[in-house]
């Protein structure tokens, strides 16, 4: 799957916490998301130049753009917890620092379960 399907699969499923992810939609995913902060980040800073010595400033097409990707980031992280057979419950481990950041990486990046599981049929076998 390449960046063009992921970003196009995310924007259709905005609202679907139903299915799962592969590693590849999830990952170039977060690659978009990341390019879209940092474009959305050197806009605000000529349409409204930081202070002075202030180093970052988070402004208002910022704003709009992370609330414009926040459901589907958090979509399409349930759909990967999915994909290797945990709920979606599990992405509240974010709100551990450090500790829960590293579970939910290490499990971003595991290979999924192969065949159906209890969230549905197989994505690569889909394809």
């Amino acid at each position: 799957m390449g960046i063009t399907t992921a970003v196009t699969t995310c924007f259709q499923k905005y609202v679907d916490f139903q299915g799962r992810a592969r590693r590849s939609e999830f990952w170039w995913w977060i690659l978009f998301v990341i390019i879209v902060e940092i474009v959305a980040r050197i806009l605000d800073g000529f349409v409204d130049p930081p202070a002075p010595g202030v180093m970052f400033q988070y402004g208002f097409i910022y704003g709009i753009a992370v609330l414009a990707l926040l459901l589907p980031n958090i979509t399409v992280a349930v759909r990967r917890l999915h994909d290797i057979g945990r709920s979606g419950w599990w992405l509240l481990l974010c709100f551990i620092p450090i500790i829960g950041w590293l579970v939910l990486l290490f499990w971003y990046v595991s290979k999924g379960t192969d065949g159906n599981n209890r969230f549905g049929p197989d994505p690569k076998k889909a394809m």
